[in-house]
């Protein structure tokens, strides 16, 4: 009841003023007043509730606080987000240039015209619009008469069967000099002659199985040498032979010597090399760097 007299007497006297003091405990002395009516006191609590309010939204806003937070997306989290979808965009337009460039590359090779994407809007943007038709220019158009005409340059040049060699395996040096001869099957030079400064070791161009192995008046020592794919060397004008028929050798492997006065007549002190592929001469110049 007292609790409710109370509550009708704070009501009814809203706007009357009541005197709120301070006393000191020990002697019951006033050492501070102020006349305040309730209204008053609600409308103070009220504004206070307001600026607390209004400071602590600010700070929220205008600072990092929320980043020491756990839970609650801050500033760093919001640039993140914004950095993620950029990437996520710039991903997608890269993509879709790689489709329209794995299309083109499909259009080339079934031999049609390939097509231009236009974009449209700004960097970020990845719509694309109908395909234009990209018209062949001229020196595109030189170019595939080359490729697919009978110039050097032509797609079904039946020389390449002799790169296969090149691509297909590393030849070694054979010996170290100066080619003095080249390769000229017209003048029966079936292969490359080399001048020599004194003795020198001569190596196995590649691995492979010893045919044969002699020696003739006009021709010094030979060596001839059996390897994969076909493929044959012939070493003449050697001072001496290290390895008899049927003998494995190695890519790099000693097989013989040169030397001066020892080469035989006809190779006029050159040591003579040749490479043979399926029982034609090649250039050895065109394989191995002398």
């Amino acid at each position: 009841m007292k609790s409710n007299r109370n509550l009708i007497y704070f009501l009814r006297n809203l706007r009357e003023k009541h005197r709120l003091s301070l006393r000191n405990e020990h002697n019951d002395s006033e050492v501070w007043y102020m006349h305040i009516s309730p209204i008053e006191i609600i409308g103070g609590s009220v504004a206070i509730v307001l600026i607390l309010f209004i400071i602590i939204l600010t700070t929220v806003a205008y600072t990092s606080i929320l980043d020491l937070i756990p839970g609650y997306p801050g500033n760093r989290s919001r640039e993140m987000l914004i950095q993620n979808i950029m990437r996520l965009d710039s991903m997608e337009q890269q993509l879709n240039n790689m489709q329209v460039y794995s299309e083109n590359i499909a259009l080339i090779m079934e031999g049609k015209t390939p097509v231009l994407a236009n974009q449209q809007g700004g960097s970020d943007s990845v719509r694309i619009t109908k395909p234009e038709l990209v018209y062949p220019s001229a020196a595109d158009s030189a170019l595939r008469r080359q490729m697919e005409g009978d110039g050097i340059y032509r797609l079904n040049d039946p020389v390449s069967t002799r790169r296969d060699i090149r691509s297909g395996m590393e030849l070694f040096t054979p010996v170290r000099g100066v080619v003095a001869e080249h390769f000229n099957p017209k003048e029966n030079r079936f292969g490359v002659g080399i001048a020599t400064a004194g003795s020198q070791q001569i190596l196995a161009v590649e691995g492979g199985t010893v045919t044969l192995s002699t020696w003739s008046p006009d021709d010094g020592y030979i060596i001839q040498i059996q390897h994969p794919n076909n493929l044959i060397s012939i070493y003449k004008h050697s001072s001496d032979a290290l390895k008899t028929v049927g003998s494995r050798v190695k890519a790099g492997e000693v097989i013989g010597y040169t030397g001066e006065g020892l080469s035989g007549e006809g190779g006029k002190g050159l040591f003579d090399f040749e490479l043979w592929q399926n029982g034609s001469p090649v250039d050895p110049e065109t394989y191995i760097v002398f």
